[in-house]
């Protein structure tokens, strides 16, 4: 059975270590606050000028003015401070930040990622996505397998305007735990119930599967 987006964020949130700072992007990686693992402490970062970012608010507890870079209302932990954009991206491109999760319309099997603009639609702009894939060393792409069309998102090499090269390290699909290396994707996990030949046939860009490849498994 495939992940929804919700589970995407949750095995991504398995990958936290105690006492790192992480950047969560726009889309699904905004998710992955509401899943930290019993008996760490992580400080979740948001781009335009948020540390400390807690899970999303309960309805009806909502603050308008408390938002991350999606726009979206969340919470503030204790400790939690708020700052501008220059300070913000300092602590991005002086590489304070640990981990960076973003999502993506396309990855290539070399790590170049595609997340911002769809040629012939109209976009706000790149946001800070080309500052974050610059500066981090560790960057967890969540994102769905395929698009609507059932068409390849782990691709030979991206159709899209890139945001970066050679930068993504890891990939959590609706379908799979992909590691990028070696100019190809390692198949690490599957999604319970995902079979390997389901995630061969849904992936265009160089596979490699090694032994027996674990279901992903989730606190119960």
């Amino acid at each position: 059975m495939a992940l929804n987006k919700n589970q995407i964020a949750q095995r991504i949130a398995q990958e936290l270590k105690h006492n790192w700072y992480v950047n969560l992007g726009i889309g699904i990686p905004t998710l992955v606050a509401n899943y930290i693992p019993k008996g760490i402490d992580v400080e979740f970062q948001s781009e335009n000028g948020l540390l400390g970012m807690g899970p999303f608010p309960i309805e009806g507890t909502e603050d308008a003015d408390l938002i991350n870079a999606g726009k979206q209302t969340v919470t503030i932990l204790k400790g939690g401070s708020l700052f501008d954009s220059a300070l913000s991206f300092a602590m991005i491109r002086g590489q304070h930040v640990q981990l960076t999760v973003l999502g993506a319309m396309e990855v290539s099997q070399n790590g170049d990622i595609a997340n911002w603009k769809i040629p012939g639609r109209m976009v706000k702009g790149m946001g800070g996505a080309m500052d974050l894939v610059a500066s981090a060393d560790n960057i967890i792409v969540a994102m769905m397998h395929t698009n609507k069309r059932g068409e390849s998102k782990i691709l030979e090499s991206c159709s899209l305007p890139l945001t970066g090269v050679g930068c993504v390290k890891k990939i959590v699909t609706n379908l799979a735990v992909l590691e990028v290396k070696n100019n190809a994707f390692y198949l690490l996990e599957r999604a319970p119930g995902v079979s390997v030949d389901e995630i061969k046939a849904a992936t265009a860009g160089k596979l490699i599967v090694e032994g027996e490849v674990p279901e992903m498994k989730f606190p119960s």
